[in-house]
Formats: C-alpha cells, sequence, structure tokens
C-alpha cells in the first residue's frame, strides 16, 4: 500500500486572485497591550498584505477573536466569504517575529506542514508564507516545499470500507513566490520534489504491515524501485548469503520461515564523479521479537518500524539517483526477520561473521548489530572513503536523547559533519562518545567479540552498539553510525510536517552529507 500523490508548484499571481480552494497566510504571535488581551495579539507574516487588504484591516482582529494566537503550528481556518477568491484563509503560527530576519527554514517547514496536513479535504491550496529576499531565499523555499509535501502525507492503510470521516489529503500545493520563473527557484522545488518522494516512499516502506512487507518482499520492492530509477541492483538470497560468509545476516535469518537478504545498490555519476566513495548502511530487521531473547509483548506491534534504517537507505538512494551528485554512491541493505523457533540462533552461540571475526552472542535481541556488522564489512571490503550507517539500534537512544534527536558515533569529523547536515533539514543528532571501558567489557573468553556488554547490562546501551559496530570498519574509512531507534518513528499525534507512523528520518540527513561530500570532499 502506497501513500497519496501530491503535486507542488510556483505561482507569481496575487495571492487575493488566485483560484484555489484555500490560501495560507502566516501569523507571528506579539504579546498585547494588556495581560489576558486577545485582540490585537498578531502580526501578519509578509506576503498575506494583499489577503489583509481585502478584509479592510480586521483580518487579524477576526483572526484573533477565533482564538488565533499565532503560535508554532497553530493552524486557525476563515471563511473569506468572497473578500477573496479563496473560499478560506488559513492561518499558520510561525511564534515570534525574527528580528530582521524571516523565520528559520525549520519554522517555515513545520509550519508549511502543519497548514497542509490542517487542510485535508481541500484539494488545491495555495502557500503564502514570508520568503526571505537575499541568499537564504532558496532554504527557506526548500523548507515550504518539503514541509508541503511532508505534511500531506497519508499512508493508504488497509480498510476495506469506505470512511465518510476521512478526508482526502489535498492534491495539489502552489507556493506563491516574487517569480514563479526564476531558475534557482525551480530548482530548488524539483529538489524539494525529489527529497520528499524518498522520504514518502520510506513512510510507506515503515508503515506497511509486516507480513506484508517480510525480506523477500522488501528486497523485492526495494530492487524494483531502485532499478526504475536506473541504478544497478544485487540480491543476494540465503544461499549466496550462506555461500558468501555473511554469518550474521543468516544467524538473525535463520529462525524465521521468509529467509534474509542482502540488497546492493549502485550509484555511478557521468564521468565517474569526485575521487571520493560514499557508501550507505541501513539495518532491515522486518519484524522483531527479539528472538529467544523474546521482548516483552507490550507495545511490540511498533517493531514493525525495525526496518526504518533500510528504508531510509533505499529511499534515499532513489532521490540519489535524480539528483545526481557528482560522487558514486553504493548502499547495502541486509534484511532478515528475527524470530523465535527451533532453527532461530541462541545466546551462546559462535557466529563467523563476513570479516572472519568470530562473534559470541550473548542476546539475541541484539540482532541488528549482527546484521550491520556482515554489510559494512562487505562495504568496506568492496572500497569506500566514507560510510554512513543508520539503524534503529537501541532502546537505549531513546533513553538518553528522547524521540526527536538522533546519537550519532564513529570517526569525530564526519559525526560533526552529520549533526551539522541534520541541523540544516531540521533532523537533529547529537555526537556521542564510544568508550574504551565498554569496548573492554565486550571481550570474550571464547572469541573475538561478544555481541553486548554483560558487565555493563543495560548501562551505555546506545554506546555498546556504536562500540560493536567500530570493530567491523576498515581503519581508513570515515564512519558514522546514526541511531535513530526513537526519530524514525512517531507514535503520537501528528505535529508539523511529521504525521504518525514512520517519519522517514534521516533520509534528508543522507541526502545532505551526499551532497556536500560531492561538493566539498
Amino acid at each position: 500500500m502506497t501513500s497519496s500523490t501530491i503535486t507542488l508548484s510556483l505561482v507569481d499571481t496575487d495571492p487575493a486572485e488566485l483560484a484555489v480552494d484555500a490560501i495560507v497566510i502566516g501569523v507571528h504571535s506579539q504579546p498585547g497591550e494588556r495581560a489576558g488581551d486577545l485582540v490585537g495579539t498578531l502580526l501578519l507574516a509578509s506576503g498575506a498584505e494583499s489577503i489583509a487588504a481585502a478584509f479592510d484591516g480586521k483580518l487579524t482582529e477576526t483572526l484573533a477573536l477565533l482564538g488565533a494566537t499565532g503560535g508554532p503550528g497553530e493552524v486557525i481556518k476563515l471563511a473569506t466569504l468572497g473578500t477573496v477568491t479563496a473560499p478560506v484563509v488559513a492561518a499558520v503560527g510561525l511564534g515570534p517575529e525574527p528580528t530582521g530576519a524571516a523565520p528559520a527554514p525549520e519554522i517555515l517547514r513545520r509550519a508549511a506542514g502543519a497548514a497542509v496536513r490542517a487542510l485535508a479535504g481541500t484539494a488545491r491550496v495555495a502557500l503564502t508564507l514570508p520568503l526571505p529576499d537575499d541568499a537564504d531565499a532558496p532554504a527557506a523555499l526548500r523548507a515550504v516545499a518539503e514541509g508541503a509535501l511532508l505534511g500531506g502525507y497519508r499512508f493508504a492503510g488497509y480498510k476495506t470500507r469506505p470512511q465518510p470521516a476521512r478526508r482526502e489529503p489535498v492534491a495539489e500545493v502552489l507556493v506563491a513566490v516574487p517569480d514563479a520563473g526564476d531558475a534557482v527557484a525551480t530548482a530548488e522545488v524539483a529538489r524539494a520534489q525529489a527529497v520528499a518522494n524518498a522520504v514518502r516512499r520510506s513512510r510507506d516502506w515503515v508503515n506497511a504491515a509486516p507480513n506484508e512487507l517480510r525480506p523477500p518482499a522488501f528486497a523485492d520492492a526495494v530492487a524494483d524501485a531502485a532499478r526504475a530509477a536506473g541504478l544497478e541492483v544485487e540480491v543476494l538470497d540465503e544461499v549466496a548469503l550462506r555461500e558468501g560468509g555473511y554469518g550474521g545476516i543468516t544467524a538473525v535469518g535463520q529462525g524465521s520461515e521468509a529467509p534474509p537478504r542482502l540488497v546492493r545498490i549502485s550509484y555511478t555519476p557521468a564521468g565517474g564523479g569526485t575521487g571520493k566513495r560514499v557508501a550507505l548502511v541501513g539495518k532491515g530487521i522486518t519484524f522483531d521479537t527479539g528472538g529467544v531473547s523474546i521482548k516483552p509483548s507490550q507495545g511490540m506491534w511498533e517493531m514493525k518500524s525495525d526496518m526504518a534504517g533500510a528504508a531510509a537507505v533505499a529511499a534515499a538512494m532513489l532521490a540519489v539517483a535524480e539528483l545526481a551528485p557528482a560522487v558514486p554512491v553504493t548502499a547495502y541493505v541486509p534484511m532478515a526477520e528475527n524470530m523465535p523457533s527451533g532453527t532461530a540462533y541462541r545466546p551462546g552461540d559462535v557466529i563467523t561473521m563476513f570479516d572472519g571475526k568470530r562473534v559470541e552472542v550473548l542476546n539475541t535481541d541484539a540482532e541488528g548489530r549482527m546484521i550491520l556488522a556482515d554489510a559494512i564489512a562487505r562495504a568496506c571490503t568492496d572500497g569506500c572513503d566514507y560510510l554512513l550507517e543508520t539503524s534503529t539500534l537501541t532502546g537505549g537512544q531513546v533513553v538518553a536523547l528522547g524521540k526527536r534527536v538522533a546519537g550519532v558515533m564513529g570517526t569525530p569529523e564526519l559525526c560533526e559533519r552529520v549533526r551539522t547536515a541534520g541541523e540544516a533539514v531540521g533532523e537533529p543528532t547529537w555526537p556521542m562518545p564510544l568508550p574504551e571501558d565498554v569496548r573492554k567489557g565486550m571481550d570474550s573468553e571464547v572469541a573475538d567479540i561478544s555481541q553486548v556488554n554483560a558487565g555493563m547490562d543495560r548501562a551505555g546501551h546506545m554506546l555498546q552498539g556504536g562500540v560493536f559496530l567500530r570493530e567491523f570498519v576498515a581503519d581508513e574509512v570515515s564512519w558514522a553510525h546514526i541511531d535513530i531507534a526513537g526519530p524514525s518513528y512517531h507514535s503520537g499525534e501528528p505535529t508539523g510536517y511529521l504525521t504518525k507512523g514512520g517519519t522517514g528520518v534521516p533520509v534528508r540527513t543522507l541526502l545532505h552529507l551526499i551532497e556536500d561530500i560531492a561538493t566539498q570532499g
């Protein structure tokens, strides 16, 4: 099942004369003259001047009487009664007016997403949000476009009966700009469309029912999409994995009747690109019961999202094919279903990995690092300069950093680039250490390394995952592990451009990094 489609284009017509079903304006919060004063507490953002004029200067007063405060993400709808062409004006809050500048891109991204989501049931919507007229204009426009496309996302689902009260998502969005034919603006919209389509594809895969997306089906879906995008694809089945020495992937997948896969996707730019090579690795556990070390049943259904890293990496490759950065990129997507059965791997097993290292298994619920280690080792064997791996690896990430901020570990310089990229696109990360005392506790009496630090138990759980993965990265490779256990899935009420379910994190961070590497090395 896939999400609904949405189209986006630019327009430079007077907003008051646009033939749309609803027009979105921005409003800032502004303190009233006395405590509790509602009237006059709003300030219209730029772009709404002609709409305000049509209301004879009473627009902010009317919105305030309807309860508008200008708070970030708040959406208040008002019938225009013929004052402008659009029958509805929707005012979206932007927070306090910034001093001497337009709102930050992330504020605009969230506002556009909130407005388009709130206008479900409306076919055609125009956005007249404030855009700067300086060098920051492209980033602001990109943010508005991405927010609209992502906020309007809705997974189709599996319902068999019509839902009368369920309003259809917005189908078309127009973004008001000074010049709709401007080449830079047009390029930004095209890029936003490519990036948002990738995020939406990632969300679709994460939101799919786990019985519909077991490893062979997931591999087929990814391979078909990648080939359609013109990318080179290699799929290793369970026989090829066993014969190729992928002990980690094979061990985790052997407990399920749906066998494991490894999908390798390659992009080569025209002319070969720069001298740098990028590898992407994403964890694809299509469902995680914990295996023999079974998880508690409460909330286990969310373990359908344990393949969010794989979904993000595979979807990012589709955007790479469209954006065509001047750097070669290869993705490695290991897929398995972690199930308890008579053939499942056990605590106490010793597994020989792709690079020959032997791992003592202490907890079968630490399965993600097993499949990732094989994929990382393969990527390093093939050759790469930068390795970016992302996974819903540890509950420790959520404990330490919450549901919005991903943890990043690895080569310090690359981790800082990941943090900067995440900040730029609205997918925050925070660098975490890889302490040697954590590694020391993973020494095994019978193998090269144990899978977890038994002495630390759950302490430093996120760091244990990073320390283990570091063992499989070649010394000459700059690498970053991005733990997205929390940010990859939004279980609360929709907010900004995040809808309930899969978020698509960190597709936009990965694409920003790839483009940065292509231009900066």
